[in-house]
């Protein structure tokens, strides 16, 4: 046989054989892509990530303003858009690359509302202690006594300098013994009843459409949101887990004050004498650790984030440190924003405490955002605050 002929068979294995191998590069290389460059928030590829939203859940198709119900001049608005597209713009000197983009949210009266008549914490303490027909008749006379004070102070505005720990304290006993999913459970409930001073809304749904907007508009950025309340974070994570929440936060980026969790079987047992077993489930133990407020949230942000924030989102002057703790980043350009509670027809504000709120935003370099100027809507449509109308036929 002619040695051409043998080579033509010998020639395609060859081609077949290189084809094969190329295919194969292909392949490693496609499943091996890096991730994408970051597009802004109006990008049509994150409209895809995002899936449908509802409500105040950021619109991310292209062309559409993400912070819709902010009015045009809001200084936020203003300040935090050009920040956003400075910091993730790689070719600007203040671009933060994106495992750097920590903003921290204070959350009641910051991203939710806050006090109808307290507190979301308070309130679902008072319902433990005097009305849950479960509870009330086990409920210990401590537990009484802070829950006395609570309903002292939305009734008469009496203040209680020991308040915000006893009521810790009391939390912690008053659920004792509960897995974390009961309690979790118990929060939903508790989330479903309906806000006092407002008709179309529940106690869950009480979030802050504006401010949802800026977490998904940052999130579409690129940054690490986390929410940092001086509420018991298990109650937080119980209201972030809800179905009733507009914000997708991971629970541990929920961070807050903390109670104790011991395993079922531990009873008085040290934990450091003790084994938690697999036949065992943690349970809440029933001791108060940690109010976090001011200092301590900055406590809290270092041993659980690891990173100083550059964004900070609050409300009140327990908020005050961890704004200042993000605008002293040493390394990126940073901001912080303050709400001020001057909504007295759409929300419970309060004018005298805005007003205090303004000359501190002006005094430490804060963005102050007025609830009755900068937003379009606070609660979105089918939501009356009918405190307004009572003070109202009060005063005539």
């Amino acid at each position: 046989m002619d040695s051409n002929a043998k080579l033509v068979p010998s020639i395609w294995r060859v081609v077949a054989i290189a084809a094969l191998c190329a295919c194969l590069a292909l392949g490693v290389l496609f499943l091996n892509k890096p991730a994408a460059t970051e597009q802004p928030a109006t990008d049509a590829t994150a409209t895809e990530a995002a899936g449908e939203d509802e409500g105040a859940k950021l619109s991310l198709v292209e062309g559409e303003d993400p912070l819709s119900l902010w009015t045009a001049d809001a200084p936020l608005k203003k300040e935090l858009v050009e920040y956003v597209e400075a910091v993730t713009d790689e070719s600007s000197p203040d671009f933060i690359p994106a495992e750097d983009r920590i903003a921290t949210f204070d959350i009641d009266g910051t991203l939710l509302n806050e006090t109808d008549p307290n507190y979301f914490d308070y309130t679902l303490l008072v319902y433990r202690v005097t009305e849950d027909p479960d509870y009330k008749d086990q409920a210990s006379d401590f537990e009484k006594s802070v829950a006395a004070k609570i309903i002292d102070q939305n009734e008469n505005g009496t203040k209680y300098e020991e308040l915000p720990v006893e009521h810790g304290q009391a939390v912690a006993s008053a659920f004792k013994g509960m897995t974390i999913e009961q309690f979790y459970d118990y929060v939903h409930r508790f989330a479903e009843t309906d806000m006092p001073s407002y008709t179309g809304m529940k106690r869950g749904e009480s979030f802050y459409q504006p401010m949802v907007q800026v977490v998904q508009y940052l999130q579409a950025n690129g940054f690490e949101v986390y929410g940092m309340s001086g509420t018991d974070r298990l109650i937080m994570r119980g209201l972030f887990s809800s179905h009733l929440c507009p914000i997708d936060l991971p629970l541990n980026h929920i961070l807050g004050s903390d109670e104790s969790l011991v395993g079922s079987e531990q009873g008085d047992e040290d934990g450091l004498d003790y084994t938690f077993s697999q036949d065992e489930q943690l349970v809440l133990g029933g001791d108060f650790l940690m109010k976090t407020l001011k200092e301590n949230k900055c406590y809290i942000i270092q041993r659980e984030i690891a990173k100083q924030p550059v964004l900070s989102f609050g409300n009140s002057s327990g908020d005050f440190a961890m704004d200042n703790y993000a605008l002293s980043n040493p390394n990126y350009r940073s901001a912080a924003f303050q709400l001020c509670c001057d909504d007295l027809e759409r929300e419970n504000g309060n004018q005298k405490k805005a007003d205090e709120m303004l000359a501190q935003c002006q005094e430490f370099g804060y963005v102050p955002v007025s609830m009755k100027n900068d937003w379009t809507t606070i609660y979105g449509d089918g939501v009356t605050y009918v405190g307004a109308e009572e003070e109202l036929a009060e005063a005539a």
